[in-house]
Protein backbone atom coordinates (compact mmCIF):
# COMPACT_ATOMS: atom_id res chain seq x y z
CA UNK A 1 0.00 0.00 0.00
CA UNK A 2 2.84 2.40 0.85
CA UNK A 3 4.45 1.66 -2.50
CA UNK A 4 1.15 2.35 -4.26
CA UNK A 5 0.78 5.70 -2.47
CA UNK A 6 4.41 6.54 -3.26
CA UNK A 7 3.83 5.69 -6.92
CA UNK A 8 0.70 7.86 -7.01
CA UNK A 9 2.63 10.70 -5.38
CA UNK A 10 5.42 10.41 -7.93
CA UNK A 11 2.85 10.34 -10.72
CA UNK A 12 1.27 13.55 -9.44
CA UNK A 13 4.67 15.22 -9.28
CA UNK A 14 5.40 14.02 -12.81
CA UNK A 15 2.11 15.45 -14.05
CA UNK A 16 2.91 18.84 -12.55
CA UNK A 17 6.50 18.85 -13.79
CA UNK A 18 5.84 19.14 -17.55
CA UNK A 19 4.08 22.48 -17.02
CA UNK A 20 7.13 23.94 -15.34
CA UNK A 21 9.54 22.18 -17.68
CA UNK A 22 7.74 23.45 -20.79
CA UNK A 23 8.78 27.03 -20.04
CA UNK A 24 12.41 25.90 -20.14
CA UNK A 25 11.99 24.02 -23.42
CA UNK A 26 10.72 26.93 -25.49
CA UNK A 27 13.56 28.70 -27.27
CA UNK A 28 13.57 32.41 -28.02
CA UNK A 29 12.61 31.90 -31.68
CA UNK A 30 9.46 30.05 -30.68
CA UNK A 31 8.64 32.63 -28.01
CA UNK A 32 8.99 35.34 -30.64
CA UNK A 33 6.74 33.37 -33.01
CA UNK A 34 4.00 33.23 -30.36
CA UNK A 35 4.36 36.96 -29.67
CA UNK A 36 4.31 37.77 -33.40
CA UNK A 37 1.17 35.67 -33.90
CA UNK A 38 -0.55 37.34 -30.96
CA UNK A 39 0.47 40.78 -32.18
CA UNK A 40 -1.02 40.03 -35.61
CA UNK A 41 -4.29 38.94 -34.01
CA UNK A 42 -4.25 42.08 -31.83
CA UNK A 43 -3.79 44.26 -34.91
CA UNK A 44 -6.68 42.56 -36.70
CA UNK A 45 -8.96 42.98 -33.71
CA UNK A 46 -8.04 46.66 -33.36
CA UNK A 47 -8.59 47.41 -37.05
CA UNK A 48 -11.89 45.54 -37.19
CA UNK A 49 -13.05 47.32 -34.02
CA UNK A 50 -12.18 50.67 -35.58
CA UNK A 51 -14.14 49.72 -38.72
CA UNK A 52 -17.13 48.77 -36.57
CA UNK A 53 -16.85 52.05 -34.69
CA UNK A 54 -16.89 54.02 -37.96
CA UNK A 55 -19.51 52.05 -39.90
CA UNK A 56 -21.58 50.44 -37.15
CA UNK A 57 -22.21 46.74 -36.67
CA UNK A 58 -21.56 45.37 -40.13
CA UNK A 59 -20.74 41.92 -41.37
CA UNK A 60 -18.22 40.40 -41.80
CA UNK A 61 -16.39 42.64 -39.31
CA UNK A 62 -18.86 41.97 -36.50
CA UNK A 63 -18.39 38.21 -36.75
CA UNK A 64 -14.71 38.06 -37.62
CA UNK A 65 -13.69 40.27 -34.70
CA UNK A 66 -15.07 37.59 -32.36
CA UNK A 67 -13.04 34.99 -34.20
CA UNK A 68 -9.89 37.10 -33.84
CA UNK A 69 -10.51 37.18 -30.10
CA UNK A 70 -10.80 33.39 -30.06
CA UNK A 71 -7.52 33.21 -31.98
CA UNK A 72 -5.92 35.40 -29.31
CA UNK A 73 -7.26 33.11 -26.60
CA UNK A 74 -5.72 30.03 -28.25
CA UNK A 75 -2.34 31.73 -28.51
CA UNK A 76 -2.65 32.99 -24.92
CA UNK A 77 -3.29 29.43 -23.74
CA UNK A 78 -0.05 28.33 -25.36
CA UNK A 79 1.85 31.25 -23.90
CA UNK A 80 0.51 30.48 -20.44
CA UNK A 81 1.43 26.81 -20.83
CA UNK A 82 4.97 27.85 -21.71
CA UNK A 83 5.20 30.28 -18.80
CA UNK A 84 5.17 33.40 -20.94
CA UNK A 85 3.62 36.66 -19.73
CA UNK A 86 0.55 37.81 -21.64
CA UNK A 87 0.72 41.28 -23.15
CA UNK A 88 -2.46 43.30 -23.55
CA UNK A 89 -3.75 44.70 -26.81
CA UNK A 90 -2.47 48.26 -26.80
CA UNK A 91 -3.62 48.72 -30.39
CA UNK A 92 -7.32 48.72 -29.47
CA UNK A 93 -8.71 52.24 -29.77
CA UNK A 94 -5.40 53.70 -30.89
CA UNK A 95 -5.43 56.79 -33.08
CA UNK A 96 -2.93 55.12 -35.42
CA UNK A 97 -5.30 52.23 -36.17
CA UNK A 98 -8.36 54.48 -36.43
CA UNK A 99 -6.54 56.65 -38.97
CA UNK A 100 -6.11 53.61 -41.23
CA UNK A 101 -9.86 53.01 -41.58
CA UNK A 102 -10.81 54.08 -45.11
CA UNK A 103 -13.78 56.19 -46.17
CA UNK A 104 -15.92 53.35 -47.50
CA UNK A 105 -16.94 49.94 -46.24
CA UNK A 106 -15.86 48.41 -49.55
CA UNK A 107 -12.34 49.74 -49.06
CA UNK A 108 -12.35 48.43 -45.49
CA UNK A 109 -13.39 45.01 -46.79
CA UNK A 110 -10.55 45.08 -49.32
CA UNK A 111 -8.17 45.91 -46.50
CA UNK A 112 -9.62 42.87 -44.71
CA UNK A 113 -8.82 40.76 -47.79
CA UNK A 114 -5.27 42.06 -47.81
CA UNK A 115 -4.89 41.52 -44.05
CA UNK A 116 -6.11 37.91 -44.21
CA UNK A 117 -3.74 37.13 -47.10
CA UNK A 118 -0.89 38.68 -45.11
CA UNK A 119 -2.00 36.65 -42.07
CA UNK A 120 -1.91 33.41 -44.07
CA UNK A 121 1.52 34.26 -45.44
CA UNK A 122 2.80 35.18 -41.99
CA UNK A 123 1.81 31.79 -40.61
CA UNK A 124 3.02 29.73 -43.55
CA UNK A 125 6.20 31.57 -44.45
CA UNK A 126 7.43 32.80 -41.09
CA UNK A 127 5.78 31.25 -38.05
CA UNK A 128 5.07 27.60 -38.90
CA UNK A 129 8.66 26.84 -39.99
CA UNK A 130 9.92 28.14 -36.62
CA UNK A 131 7.58 25.96 -34.53
CA UNK A 132 7.79 22.76 -36.58
CA UNK A 133 9.14 20.75 -33.61
CA UNK A 134 6.49 22.09 -31.22
CA UNK A 135 3.42 20.10 -32.19
CA UNK A 136 1.02 21.95 -29.88
CA UNK A 137 2.01 25.36 -31.24
CA UNK A 138 2.10 24.06 -34.80
CA UNK A 139 -1.42 22.64 -34.51
CA UNK A 140 -2.81 25.94 -33.22
CA UNK A 141 -1.01 27.97 -35.88
CA UNK A 142 -2.25 25.63 -38.62
CA UNK A 143 -5.81 25.91 -37.33
CA UNK A 144 -5.71 29.70 -37.09
CA UNK A 145 -4.28 29.97 -40.58
CA UNK A 146 -6.92 27.60 -41.94
CA UNK A 147 -9.77 29.59 -40.40
CA UNK A 148 -8.42 32.86 -41.72
CA UNK A 149 -7.87 31.47 -45.20
CA UNK A 150 -11.05 29.42 -45.55
CA UNK A 151 -13.55 31.59 -43.64
CA UNK A 152 -12.32 35.15 -43.12
CA UNK A 153 -10.78 35.68 -46.55
CA UNK A 154 -13.87 34.58 -48.53
CA UNK A 155 -16.12 36.70 -46.30
CA UNK A 156 -14.03 39.80 -46.90
CA UNK A 157 -13.88 39.06 -50.63
CA UNK A 158 -17.69 38.88 -50.76
CA UNK A 159 -17.92 42.11 -48.80
CA UNK A 160 -15.43 43.91 -51.07
CA UNK A 161 -17.38 42.77 -54.15
CA UNK A 162 -20.77 43.88 -52.74
CA UNK A 163 -19.62 47.23 -51.42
Amino acid sequence: MKMLLAAIGLSLVALAAPQAARADTLADAQRQALLRALDDEFHAEAFYAAVLEKFGTRRPFSTIIRSERRHQAKIAQLMTAYGMPLPRNTKLGSAEIKAKVPDTLGEACQMGVDAEIANRDLYHKELLPVVDQYHDIKAVFERLSFVSDSHHLPAFKRCATKN
